[in-house]
């Protein structure tokens, strides 16, 4: 594919996904918001226009496309309703991708095609009430019984935990601490023992379903477990290195919600006899905030370019999503200034990209915790 064929590959999703979101999602944002409603229906839509399968193989039903097309896609959903754009990354890029990435070919074909036309919505089970950034301290276990392991424990913080279909969730199999010894196992809704617990009432995000997963002696055939007994930690890893990319491109679409906004009721309100736009105050804080949304953009672009590649992409990740993640607070507290009393009322939009955009800078690792990734790895001379 040449770079305009691509160009216009890319202008054609970017397109599509706009079109999908103004008239799919933008009539029904605050209303869900305000009922916490997760809009199932609206995931299955999302699925016939293939943007639930966007990295899945088009052999196994999805899109067969890559992460530039990905970062498009959940910008220009996100950039209409943070909650929406959440829940698209987190199935493709965590439950669908574990799946497509660590699964046997028997497992994918039985899992991929309905993940990827949203007939099951997929969840993905790490962080538990006592174990968030420490991860390896987790007391969700599974013991051996034959050809099945037994689970009890509880995860909590999971998107989808109540809704999703599939769960790909992480247990310990060995050892506290160790490394190596978690491991990944897929698990259906409806297998006994396995039921969804309490659901997060939230500040932002509040369509987008927030629920702790319990298991009480839930029996897993050994089949069900994604590659071999001791690799989960290692594989959850390398899974958010790309859901860092996602949430990334999450972040850049609520900051360019929040900006587009800001700018529109900068031309259109008038102060002392003209538009607020003409003052330096107003018109200094757009300028930084579309230079902050550019510089995260670029760091998303290139984080994706290595994925794509198959190359190494931990730093580049970790720097595209702590620096995106800061700037969508920014971009968003800006513009609810901007929008001054107005910007303090749910009848505009900002206040909601305002909430939506703190989870970003805490989700699949905090800012704290992808400075940990990213001074590790310059420490090691890969700057």
């Amino acid at each position: 594919m040449t770079v305009e064929q691509f160009s216009e590959n890319l202008d054609l999703i970017e397109n599509s996904a706009r079109d999908f979101a103004e008239k799919h999602i933008r009539p029904y944002v605050m209303e869900w918001d305000e009922a916490q409603h997760f809009p199932v229906d609206l995931f299955r839509k999302l699925g016939e226009q293939g943007f639930m399968g966007v990295l899945v193989p088009e052999e196994y039903g999805g899109s067969g496309l890559g992460y530039q097309e990905y970062i498009t896609v959940i910008t220009e959903v996100a950039k209409v309703c943070g909650s929406i754009g959440l829940s698209l990354a987190a199935h493709n890029s965590l439950c669908t991708n574990h799946i497509l990435t660590f699964g046997t070919e028997e497992q994918k074909k039985k899992y991929l095609p309905k993940l990827a036309t949203a007939e099951h919505i997929g969840a993905w089970g790490l962080t538990e009430p006592n174990t968030g950034s420490d991860a390896g301290r987790m007391q969700t276990v599974a013991v051996k019984d034959g050809d099945h392991y037994v689970i009890n424990g509880a995860k909590s913080w999971i998107t989808h935990g109540k809704s999703g279909d599939i769960a790909v969730v992480i247990v310990r199999t060995g050892e506290l601490l160790d490394s190596h010894g978690m491991s990944a196992f897929v698990i259906e809704r409806g297998t006994p023992g396995f039921k969804a617990g309490k659901k997060e009432n939230k500040l932002g995000m509040r369509a987008s379903e927030t629920c702790e997963m319990i298991f009480e002696n839930c029996r897993v055939h050994k089949d069900q477990m994604l590659g071999n007994e001791g690799e989960g930690f290692i594989q959850s890893m390398k899974i958010l290195d790309g859901g860092r990319i996602s949430i990334a491109a999450l972040s850049i679409g609520i900051a360019k919600g929040a900006y587009e906004a800001s700018v529109k009721y900068a031309k259109e309100r008038e102060q002392f006899g003209k538009p607020i736009a003409s003052f330096q105050g107003i018109s200094f804080k757009l300028a930084d905030m579309a230079t902050k949304i550019e510089a995260a953009e670029l760091l998303t672009r290139q984080a994706a370019f290595l994925k794509n590649a198959g190359k190494k992409m931990t730093k580049e990740s970790a720097m595209a999503k702590y620096y995106a993640s800061e700037v969508a607070v920014e971009v968003s507290t800006d513009g609810v200034q901007i929008f001054g009393g107005y910007g303090y009322t749910k009848d505009f939009p900002v206040e909601k990209f305002y909430r939506d955009s703190k989870l970003c800078t805490i989700g699949e690792g905090t800012s704290e915790i992808q400075k940990l990734v990213i001074s590790r790895e310059v420490l090691k001379g890969n700057i």
